[in-house]
């Protein structure tokens, strides 16, 4: 019996059955596969459509071009077309087997004429289901409808051989976890802990990929604990077994680890977010100090900061990522400095300092609040209160996204016949403070404190 779900898709989606029908009329068979099913069984939306065909590709090619779809070649070499329907993409491969060499995760891909060849070389049983449009029937060989009904992940050859044949399995299997709550079976996870040291194989850019996905997940931290307790993350992110600082009972404190994963479940489910929230107690390990028999990690957040940068560019991720996120974990306790009050000026540094990433850094202060202790926590969330309201009354009185000084550093090298160089940076330092303490100042008044801060140089 078909899924009302997966019938529910088709309908609102009729290029899928027209697409369908263009293969079947020119006497080739064409099965709707993957995550698309899944995912459509699941009632999860989805706009990534995957067929398998035992057409070849100069056969889709010629097919599609005739009946006006505008055709991608790009994967052609691994037997795949690629065609769009509006915002949907549909990729289109012909029935292939892949025979693996041990030191590398890429194929060697030979066609198959068998529909069941195909869908045995796929990762996961939940995505070894095929879908015949034509004649609405799934046919599932693998037991991926089970294994769906049961959220379990199961390989359909021996988890053994799939991640020894393509490793990045394992971290896909982590992946979902996260993203749909999935169980690994005991095979499975028991054969990711073997064969862990094959991900060293994997390039380094799609374990960043899938690592972003895991960590945008629904259930980040039941991702992560399986990417953790399999043993990948010794070889990917070992800084992150780190976190299990012994709690003696001396010395108590809380477990940092189980800290992070309860804020990263918290926060948005941004990459920045995620990944901030990920690290923000990343330099924990390094800073541990005992005094007067209480537990202290001065710092950690500098040192934090400093780490997730070497991390991040470790994974490859962008400048831009690697600046915002090393931001945010180096000002999550910034807010805590304010107790005393949210003077004017103390809200515009905490805003200058947030640097444009205001949202995301109370959303991360807000997350870290883990205390069991229910007076402290409504203690410090009541001046997370005061503070965001005083952001507000300031906003009210100035444009925030202008708290800059009235002088620009070009103007600074103009006026005084500087290089671009430390002295112009003493000389803006200034004058943001000057911005922040006093609100805002004239173009007069930035001239003279500039001034004044130039014959000192």
């Amino acid at each position: 019996m078909v899924p009302t779900t997966l019938l529910n898709v088709l309908d609102e989606k009729p290029f899928l059955k027209e697409l369908s029908n263009l293969y079947a009329k020119n006497g080739f068979q064409i099965y709707l596969v993957g995550g698309a099913v899944r995912d459509a069984i699941l009632d999860i939306e989805t706009k990534d459509f995957d067929f398998t065909t035992n057409a070849s590709s100069e056969d889709s090619i010629k097919m599609l071009n005739k009946n006006d779809y505008k055709t991608t070649e790009i994967g052609r070499a691994f037997g795949t077309i690629e065609t769009t329907v509006g915002d949907y993409s549909i990729h289109i491969t012909t029935y292939r087997e892949d025979k693996y060499n041990k030191d590398s995760r890429k194929p060697e891909i030979k066609t198959s004429g068998e529909l069941e060849t195909d869908l045995s070389r796929r990762d996961f049983t939940v995505n070894a289901i095929a879908y015949d449009i034509n004649n609405s029937e799934i046919i599932d060989p693998h037991g991926g409808l089970k294994d769906l009904s049961e959220g379990l992940i199961r390989t359909p050859d021996t988890a053994d051989i799939s991640f020894s044949d393509d490793p990045l399995r394992m971290l896909r299997a982590c992946r979902f976890v996260s993203t749909h709550g999935f169980t690994p079976n005991n095979e499975l996870f028991k054969a990711i802990s073997k064969n862990v040291e094959r991900i060293e194989i994997v390039s380094t850019e799609r374990i960043r990929d899938e690592f972003t996905k895991l960590l945008t997940g629904k259930e980040p931290s039941l991702g992560l604990k399986a990417f953790v307790e399999s043993g990948l993350s010794e070889l990917i992110m070992p800084e992150l077994n780190e976190l299990k600082i012994e709690v003696d009972p001396k010395h108590h404190h809380k477990d940092v680890y189980e800290h992070t994963m309860v804020v990263l479940d918290r926060v948005s489910p941004t990459l920045i977010s995620r990944m901030s929230a990920l690290l923000h107690d990343i330099g924990k390990p390094k800073t541990k100090g005992i005094e007067n028999g209480k537990v202290h990690f001065r710092h950690h957040e500098v040192v934090g900061a400093k780490m997730s940068k070497k991390i991040l560019k470790r994974l490859k991720y962008d400048n831009e990522t690697i600046k915002k996120v090393s931001l945010l974990v180096e000002n999550h306790l910034r807010p805590h400095t304010f107790k005393m009050g949210w003077t004017d000026s103390a809200v515009r540094r905490y805003i200058i300092d947030a640097g444009g990433l205001l949202e995301e850094l109370n959303d991360l202060v807000r997350a870290d609040i883990t205390t069991k202790n229910k007076a402290k926590y409504e203690e410090i969330n009541k001046y997370l209160d005061e503070m965001e309201e005083r952001i507000k009354e300031v906003a009210e009185k100035e444009e925030l996204s202008k708290l800059r000084p009235p002088i620009s550093g070009d103007e600074i090298m103009d006026m005084f016949d500087l290089e671009p160089g430390p002295s112009v940076g003493v000389i803006m330092k200034a004058l943001y403070e000057q911005r922040i303490n006093d609100g805002e100042v004239s173009k007069e008044e930035a001239i003279k404190l500039a001034e004044q801060v130039y014959k000192k140089l």
